[in-house]
């Protein structure tokens, strides 16, 4: 049974990290008190807030992960600039907030020019799709050090201080709304390529999915934006809310279970109504024979991004402007645990608890 701890990735070690690392930037707060730019404390958030008199700026960085190791092995950069994009900007629209501008740093085994102009060629379209701009950025030849390519964002976004979205108001009852996702978007790539190369050895990604498309085009499909729609909905930085939304969850590293408690207000959820996970996420299960609970702690499973709110009617009409499926995935309750009815190969209509 393939894990994520087999493919070298220990998600335990990275909660534990991740929360020193938090604990340490957490020390430096003191020294804006009263002055501007003076953090907000937010528990686990997924961007830093800083105070700015009337609004908050938002802060936050990641990158497309292992990810772009497929792009290097096929030479194929057309999506990645999409899921660089997508890290940062639907980490911002959690908490409300627009994204403005995005710098990135590409770290380099050897400098290509040709690579960089499509990496960044690709980033360039998403931005523009995105109303987000590039001001700068850097790039690092690395030999040695880097294998291949490596790109890490920051993003920097706005929220006005009454629309900051911090879950405060989610209660037992509300409805939990999951927008469907078209692929892996950028988490889980440490296994996915664990499974491929020890399925159909070290080209995996020349291997057939299906008649005209290769393993490693379709891992690469690339990951859909959906700070837009979302801003849709609750606004942009000088527009009214269309909608009461209470939460805003992104799917990213833990799957499901490993994010959506982090903004339900000290409740839980139960997921009743999940969507079935693309084709390529069961064949992966099978290929890897990665149970169900692995598989929800390490993937998405179709589920990009969630909301939490009762205002159905309109986020149905939002999404589908958009071009995203959504649709209830369950509700939230009183008492704080996952409580998953799975979709995935293995234990399909069992009941999961985390």
């Amino acid at each position: 049974m393939a894990t994520y701890k087999q493919s070298g990735v220990n998600l335990e070690n990275g909660d534990k990290s991740s929360k020193i690392a938090y604990d340490m930037a957490k020390k430096t707060f003191s020294i804006r008190d009263g002055r501007i730019g003076n953090p907000v404390l937010f528990e686990g958030g997924f961007s830093g807030a800083l105070d700015f008199g009337d609004f908050y700026l938002l802060q936050n960085s990641d990158g497309v992960g292992s990810k772009i190791v497929i792009s290097d092995a096929i030479k194929n950069y057309d999506g990645i600039g999409y899921d660089l994009l997508a890290m940062v900007a639907d980490d911002a629209v959690c908490v409300g907030a627009e994204t403005v501008s995005i710098t990135n740093t590409i770290d380099t085994e050897n400098v290509d020019p040709e690579v960089i102009k499509k990496m960044m060629n690709s980033l360039k379209n998403a931005c523009l799709e995105q109303k987000i701009v590039i001001p700068g950025g850097e790039i690092a030849e690395l030999p040695g050090i880097v294998k291949g390519n490596s790109w890490n964002a920051t993003a920097l976004g706005i929220v006005k201080k009454n629309k900051f979205i911090d879950g405060k108001n989610v209660k037992p009852g509300d409805k939990i709304f999951g927008l469907k996702s078209k692929g892996f978007r950028s988490n889980g790539f440490s296994l996915i390529r664990f499974i491929l190369e020890k399925k159909f050895g070290k080209r995996w990604f020349d291997e057939l999915y299906c008649s005209r498309r290769t393993w490693g085009k379709v891992v690469l499909t690339p990951s859909f934006i959906y700070s837009n729609a979302i801003l849709d909905l609750i606004g942009r930085y000088d527009e009214d809310a269309t909608a009461d939304i209470k939460s805003i969850i992104h799917v990213t590293g833990g799957g499901i279970p490993g994010n959506i408690l982090r903004g339900l207000n000290g409740y839980g959820a139960k997921l009743d109504k999940l969507f079935s996970p693309i084709k390529m996420m069961l064949l992966l299960q099978e290929f890897g024979n990665v149970d169900d609970e692995e598989a929800y702690r390490v993937w998405n499973m179709g589920v990009g991004m969630i909301l939490i709110s009762n205002d159905e009617n309109k986020i149905k009409e939002i999404m589908k402007k958009h071009g995203i499926v959504v649709k209830q995935i369950g509700t939230v309750i009183d008492e704080k645990k996952v409580i998953l009815t799975s979709q995935g190969l293995y234990k399909h209509g069992e009941i999961l608890k985390f």
